[in-house]
């Protein structure tokens, strides 16, 4: 027999096994749409309900008024941010990625979307590891009635996980993109905009560790800060400090614009906060080429409240970097960590004393603030190659102002350009104002271009 007989049946033969081969390799993807036709579903959750591990689930656009919950692993992708939509009016979030219920939840992909409307969070992640969360519209969530901030750890009016996984203070109920206990995370190409705050990392569940911000827009979300980095008290602990805090570190925030947010209640560009419930933690995440305009408690906020003056253990706010932002046009902080003005960057450790110690700023130009860097901390603080511009003071120990019982620090502000050559006090420049702040030698030149107001990355 010759095998040119067998060869047409050959052909046939690969090209049964090329297709049996292709729709395994495509097995693991659903599709969604509104109308639920060709083959696809109507709901995302009932997609996300009947994929496997690590499947693909595509939403066609439309609008999908429902609240998706993800305990797998899967990439959620939609058509695009101005195609897609769920609308979770009435509903407690838009997207929640339970980790908490499904233990080592990881691997999440969620971009391509519009998520509004949400009683709460747009997007909540709760102990959950590798998730990305890239080129989506989080808009106008947190729409319970009666939010205020009032500090307390507790009583978001009526939030689920209240207590459980969510500790947070009141002023932090919801938000646009909350992120607890979650690690070696991806948060890029957002805009998030008309919520309470903008992207809130914690640690209720667990430490929330290297995870990258970058890229995103964070605009006009009136009540708290554009991104906030907090220490809140652990799931299952109670006062009057709580347990120690799981913390939240080595996070790195870049690139991103922080602009207009906080400015009714109160919140920065970029906050890192322990929430006065400690012993917490905020330690070595680095916040670098940002563009902070225009928030309501400064550029950047890093406040610790509780401490050896109220005889409590002390927060660690250690090793933090603030490099090379744009900060520019916010408002006064206020309460225990008040600056006399406006101000670009606060470092603050308010009533309570705890030394905030390891602190890098530098290389960033600040621009039409009252206080250009503030200070009330019984440490060193170390500021050094910034362009302080504001014309007004440059660099403030404002312990005295804050009236805190413990002010033993001190600054050295040497090498930095404040605003002319002739440094602090000359016709045009910034002043150091308070005792035991070292400024020479200082820059005659700036660092940067004082006009770029795209600098820090935009």
């Amino acid at each position: 027999m010759s095998l040119a007989r067998f060869h047409p049946l050959s052909t046939a033969g690969c090209a049964i096994l090329a297709a049996v081969c292709s729709q395994a390799a495509v097995a693991g993807t659903l599709c969604v749409n509104p109308a639920g036709s060709h083959g696809c579903y109507s709901t995302i959750q009932a997609a996300v309900n009947h994929s496997s591990a690590n499947g693909v689930v595509n939403v066609e656009p439309g609008t999908y008024t429902e609240e998706v919950t993800i305990g797998m692993p899967l990439s959620l992708v939609g058509a695009a941010a101005d195609k897609s939509v769920i609308d979770a009016s009435g509903l407690a979030h838009g997207i929640f990625v339970d980790g908490f219920d499904h233990p080592g939840l990881n691997a999440v992909i969620i971009a391509g979307f519009t998520v509004q409307n949400a009683n709460y969070e747009g997007i909540l992640v709760v102990s959950a590891a590798n998730i990305t969360v890239r080129d989506n519209r989080i808009l106008n969530n947190d729409k319970t009635p009666g939010l205020s901030f009032t500090g307390a750890p507790t009583g978001c009016p009526g939030q689920p996980g209240d207590g459980v996984y969510e500790n947070d203070e009141t002023g932090d109920c919801g938000g646009a993109l909350h992120l607890i206990g979650t690690v070696s995370s991806i948060v890029s190409g957002n805009l998030i905009s008309g919520n309470a705050d903008g992207v809130l990392i914690s640690d209720e569940t667990a430490e929330s560790h290297d995870n990258l911000l970058t890229h995103n827009v964070v605009r006009n979300n009136p009540l708290e800060c554009g991104i906030v980095l907090a220490s809140h008290p652990p799931t299952g602990s109670s006062p009057p400090y709580f347990a120690p805090h799981h913390g939240v570190d080595h996070n790195t925030v870049s690139d991103n614009v922080s602009a207009d947010n906080g400015v009714q209640i109160g919140g920065s560009g970029v906050g890192l906060f322990s929430d006065g419930n400690g012993p917490g933690r905020t330690a070595d995440n680095v916040i670098i080429h940002n563009k902070l305009t225009g928030n309501g408690l400064g550029g950047v906020a890093l406040h610790t409240h509780v401490g050896p003056a109220f005889g409590a253990p002390a927060d660690d706010m250690s090793g933090n970097m603030i490099i090379g932002n744009y900060i520019a046009g916010n408002l006064a902080d206020q309460a225990d960590t008040a600056t006399p003005g406006s101000v670009g960057i606060n470092i603050n450790s308010g009533d309570g004393g705890s030394p905030v110690v390891g602190t890098v700023i530098t290389g960033n130009v600040i621009r039409d603030e009252d206080v250009d860097i503030a200070v009330n901390t019984p440490a060193q603080v170390d500021t050094h190659l910034n362009d302080l511009l504001g014309g007004k003071v440059g660099v403030a120990d404002v312990c005295a102002f804050d009236h805190a019982s413990i002010c033993t620090g001190s600054i050295d502000a040497a090498q930095n350009y404040w605003g002319c050559p002739a440094g602090p006090g000359g016709k045009g420049c910034a002043t150091a104002s308070g005792s035991d702040i070292r400024f020479i030698p200082w820059l005659r030149e700036p660092i940067g271009d004082d006009d770029d107001h795209g600098h820090g990355g935009h």
